[in-house]
């Protein structure tokens, strides 16, 4: 096969189209193929890191201090939530996260799929569609869909390290991964994929100028203030261990009917600091800590799925049945720490409890052509889905939740509090979902689609999507091309679910120390949150616009501008919480609790999301001087609060449960403005890949004042160089100029302990980074 026919096979679009031989370019959607070569070509460790640097419309930003979140990020596409994007694995639902996001991150209250637990090692190429696609692919795909596709090689294979550090010197990391390719007949292949990655923790905290320990007893300073280490709070990556084996497999049979599997299991294990407690704190127990502490939150992480499915024709049409399970667990362990309440007989380090998610899907697929107008045939697809949801959340030891009677301090453990027994759970939900699309190339210049879906939930009820998509071809060059459909978003059986009461601290505004409070966060099933007067949870629903130009020329030229329209009724967040001296209704109701503020997941806002994105590639051929691929992406969204509507019992209560602060935090708080340019040349052996990224200003909310954080360029170089037929070699810099964002203002970085904002960093503040890799293929 010729190298071009090649290159036209491995970009075949399956994503937002049932026609097999429909590509991103001609698509009548929007939609990304990211392939290998170009997430390695980054120079990320990270699949999502990765993603993030080769499609701007997807957002991964860096946080800290930020409880499990610093574990498994939040990310986003379009500047949707988290959860409103759907992720695919060779075009099958892949299964979420159990975390729900708790602290100031994007997507608040949002759990999301976490692509790092798919290794870049296992990748062949990421489609993303960037359209609304519920009525195609059932909920949560209201932003878009992303479909990770597995390398599917029957034979040879690669084996890869890289390893860098930041120009700090610390951030060191390692990673090495194998893919096999194994044929047992010319019909049956498995791939084989696995990676481990380990890295080292950064920190860019500040150091802290506060007193640390109690004066003496003449009043004076303890002498050890001159001595203390004041480099005492952890701001930066974590540490971090992700091993990762993923399977991919096929045997064709002699009818030319298919029996696939794949799936894989990914294990991590991370470090990462709470706040500091200092001696002198009140939080602390100085016999267990003369020095002070500084809380480690430690999640253990497994994520497992397996997908099999057999495919095969009956009669006229083509079936696809299939079946997977997938599972995530997040198993809290802090350390370094104690529950004050129990004095010195505190444990130092605790089982705080686990959350587990697990998804069992069934399909079955069915398509087929029919004679269509003008002499041309219509795509028929219909099929039948049935999912199983189970939710669980387990205990942790009885010390890590428990308040004693040691001098009237906090209960529970340090950094972060212990799942109750009254917190635990373990609940299922089903739904079952029917859909019908139609496909058609009308005329070499015209193709419309247009598809119906169908679910209903075991907790809620049903609902009904659908989507229609068209594309006319004004000349052989440029198109036009408009979808517009409605969507849903089911509430995740952790908004349903999860429920916990934890120990938060607030500042004293007249002491600035800080003070234990015990804050609910209630589940629907919970008698606080139908006291309140809060309605069971109900689906997002989306309706979304889209309209775009594509131009593609014969000398290598090609371009897209899509804008879209998102309106979202019904948005589901995590309140803020509501306490007792709200009103005396309140009060009642939280009387019998242990909480002292109650905070609940409702549909309460309404929202509108517009955008704009575009991309432009061309490739060059320069001769003696070798090719040149250059390509320019950008995208643009922003999201206006249409709407508020809470429960009749709390009305006054706006500002608590949807304050100023989470409103610019949802609408400011990502950049409006993102893209990047990109250079890649080869000549003989060489490629050098030259990136520059562009991220625009941000907002975030904080209790005393709104900051915006400037709009920044980062630039990533690498060159890889062929050295034989089978060994490649590459090294490279991200943030080759070392740019860090905007630093906090000085009566809002917590004692200049927080140099960066701990949140919503749309690049981190790690500051450069260096690497060199080997690759031997064979």
């Amino acid at each position: 096969m010729a190298a071009e026919e090649i290159s036209k096979v491995e970009r075949i679009q399956v994503i937002g189209s049932r026609i097999s031989l429909r590509t991103a370019t001609d698509s009548a959607v929007p939609v990304d193929i990211i392939t290998a070569e170009q997430l390695e070509s980054t120079g990320m460790s990270e699949t999502a890191k990765a993603l993030q640097f080769a499609a701007p419309s997807y957002n991964f930003p860096f946080s800290s201090i930020t409880d499990g979140s610093d574990a498994v990020r939040p990310a986003s596409l379009r500047g949707m939530s988290p959860d409103q994007t759907l992720v695919l694995v060779n075009g099958k639902r892949r299964h979420g996260s159990a975390l729900v996001h708790l602290g100031g991150t994007t997507g608040k209250g949002s759990s999301n799929v976490d692509l790092n637990a798919i290794p870049m090692t296992a990748i062949k190429r990421i489609e993303i569609l960037r359209d609304g696609a519920a009525a195609l692919y059932g909920s949560d795909a209201i932003a878009g869909v992303i479909n990770v596709v597995l390398k599917d090689s029957a034979q040879g294979g690669s084996i890869m390290a890289q390893t860098g550090q930041t120009y700090e010197g610390d951030g060191e990391q390692i990673r090495v991964g194998i893919n096999q390719g194994i044929s047992f007949s010319e019909d049956a292949f498995v791939n084989l994929s696995f990676e481990a990655h380990q890295k080292n923790s950064t920190n860019r905290a500040g150091l802290d100028p506060r007193q640390q320990y109690p004066l003496l007893e003449d009043g004076s300073l303890d002498p050890r203030e001159d001595t203390l280490n004041r480099l005492n709070h952890h701001v930066g990556d974590s540490d971090y261990n992700n091993y990762g084996l993923f399977i991919n497999g096929a045997q064709i049979f002699t009818d030319d009917s298919k029996f696939y599997a794949f799936g894989g299991v990914s294990s991590r294990n991370s470090t990462s600091g709470a706040f500091y407690r200092r001696a002198k704190d009140s939080r602390n127990i100085i016999e267990t800590y003369p020095d002070g502490f500084l809380p480690q939150i430690s999640p253990e992480i497994l994520d497992y799925s397996l997908v099999t499915g057999y495919e095969f024709d009956l009669g006229q049409w083509s079936l696809d049945i299939s079946g997977g399970y997938g599972g995530n667990s997040f198993q809290y362990q802090v350390e370094n720490t104690l529950n004050a309440s129990l004095g010195t007989t505190s444990p130092t380090s605790f089982d705080a409890g686990t959350l587990s998610n697990y998804e069992t899907n069934l399909n079955l697929d069915a398509t087929t052509y029919y004679d269509f107008f003008n002499e041309s045939d219509i795509l028929v697809a219909m099929g039948i889905s049935w999912r199983d949801s189970r939710y669980q959340i387990e205990a942790g030891q009885e010390e890590s939740y428990i308040k004693g009677d040691y001098q009237n301090k906090a209960g529970g453990s340090q950094g972060f509090g212990g799942f109750s027994k009254g917190s635990e759970v373990d609940i299922n939900r089903q739904n079952t979902g029917v859909y019908l699309s139609l496909e058609n190339q009308l005329s070499d210049d015209f193709y419309w689609a247009m598809a119906v879906r169908y679910e209903h939930y075991s907790d809620f009820g049903g609902n009904t999507s659908w989507k229609i998509s068209g594309r006319y071809d004004i000349t052989d060059q440029l198109a036009i091309r408009a979808s517009t459909d409605t969507g849903f978003r089911a509430p995740s059986v952790q908004q349903l679910y999860f429920t916990n009461v934890s120990t938060f601290f607030d500042p004293d505004p007249i002491t600035g120390e800080f003070v234990p409070r015990e804050s609910g966060t209630f589940n629907s099933l919970s008698p606080i949150t139908t006291g309140l007067g809060v309605e069971a949870l109900m689906p997002e629903i989306s309706h979304s616009y889209s309209l775009g130009l594509v131009y593609t020329s014969s000398y290598g030229l090609t371009a897209s501008l899509d804008m879209y329209q998102i309106d979202l009724d019904d948005r589901i967040i995590l309140s803020g919480s509501v306490d007792s001296e709200s009103s005396e209704e309140i009060a009642a109701i939280l009387a019998d609790t242990n909480a002292d503020s109650a905070r609940f997941f409702l549909n309460a806002i309404d929202s509108r999301t517009r955008g704009v994105d575009l991309v432009i590639s061309q490739q060059l051929d320069l001769g003696s001087l070798g090719d040149l691929e250059t390509n320019l992406s950008f995208s643009y969204n922003e999201t206006e609060v249409q709407d508020l509507h809470l429960p009749s019992i709390l009305s006054g209560q706006e500002e608590e449960l949807f304050d100023h602060q989470e409103e610019v935090n949802m609408t400011e708080g990502t950049p409006h403005n993102k893209g990047n340019i990109g250079f890649t040349h080869r000549y003989d052996d060489f490629t050098t890949n030259l990136r520059f990224s562009y991220f625009g200003s941000y907002t975030i909310g904080y209790s005393r004042t709104d900051v915006t954080y400037g709009d920044k360029w980062t630039t990533d170089i690498s060159m890889r160089y062929q050295a034989t037929a089978d060994l490649a070699l590459s090294g490279g810099v991200q943030n080759l100029f070392d740019v860090y964002p905007d630093k906090r203002p000085e009566d809002n970085n917590f004692n200049g302990i927080f140099v960066y904002p701990l949140t919503n960093s749309p690049f981190g503040f790690n500051g450069g980074y260096y690497y060199v890799e080997a690759k031997y293929t064979y």
